[in-house]
């Protein structure tokens, strides 16, 4: 089915719902799901609305100047509009740890991401054969205290080549410089565990046996220049028993970990994460 998806944030306003519902139904617009939030103490209003194209009397090219020039400029909205007639592309960052690049993989395979991954970028050439029984293009680029910039320039020329749409940090153990995040706003995921900042380290889950943890998380959010305090896109946790052992927490948080990066994935995919300021509005 060909749709479109809008996404919208502006200041909270009478009439915002009305001016959009009525906007997609003059035009013939079979609505397929629709979705607002406001945000009481900012005064902030957020919106999803997915609509099928098929039948919509506007022309796609002209969606955007229309809804600009009658409903946003009133509003003064901030609206994106994507189509889902191009599947957008994701570059994977991987070091050694493969649990979830496995995971994003095998759902990759088994088309669960509407999704292409043109490259695979490693600063270890430890993961490059499962990359590439998957077809893709594995580059690794090692990575240098004294050269880490130049390193940086190349991923990111890898990424305009390849017409890169979002990143995905999975289990990357790099820190990101600043003009990187700012080349990509909002579409750099990272995965972590939850213990952050109690347990920092090498080995946090060590430390977290040491101190007698009850639950063990993981959290998936987008990269902004303050480390691992970026917006948070999707989180979830698992009970610690007496019995469990060192191997066991490591083993249940990277399970964790598989999954909250994956539904980050998703929702991102869906466009139905919106980001304003350091928080995010999910339209599950």
């Amino acid at each position: 089915m060909n749709r479109a998806t809008l996404i919208i944030q502006c200041s909270d306003q009478k009439g915002i719902v009305a001016a959009v519902s009525e906007f997609l139904y003059s035009n013939k617009g079979n609505i397929l799901e629709i979705d607002q939030h406001v945000d009481q103490e900012l005064g902030m209003f957020f919106m999803r609305a997915s609509w099928e194209l098929d039948t919509f009397a506007l022309k796609k090219e002209l969606i955007h100047e229309t809804f600009e020039k009658e409903i946003a400029s009133k509003f003064a909205m901030d609206f994106q509009l994507y189509f889902n007639d191009r599947k957008p592309k994701m570059a994977l960052f991987v070091s050694k740890l493969s649990h979830c690049l496995f995971d994003i993989l095998s759902r990759y395979h088994a088309g669960q991401f509407d999704v292409e991954i043109p490259l695979v970028i490693s600063n270890h050439k430890d993961l490059q054969a499962i990359v590439e029984a998957f077809d893709i293009p594995f580059v690794h680029l090692p990575v240098d205290k004294s050269k880490k910039k130049e390193v940086e320039k190349k991923q990111l020329q890898l990424l305009k080549t390849h017409d890169v749409d979002f990143v995905v940090l999975a289990r990357y153990m790099q820190i990101l410089s600043e003009d990187f995040i700012k080349a990509y706003p909002n579409k750099v995921i990272n995965i972590h565990h939850s213990f952050l900042p109690a347990f920092v380290g090498a080995k946090p889950y060590h430390a977290a046996y040491a101190r007698g943890v009850k639950i063990i998380g993981a959290t998936a959010h987008y990269v902004t220049e303050e480390l691992d305090a970026g917006p948070i896109i999707e989180q979830d946790v698992a009970r610690v028993r007496h019995h469990n052992t060192i191997s066991d927490l490591v083993q249940m948080g990277q399970d964790i970990e598989k999954v909250v990066l994956s539904k980050a994935i998703k929702y991102h995919l869906e466009h139905k994460v919106l980001a304003f300021g350091n928080k995010t509005v999910i339209f599950y």
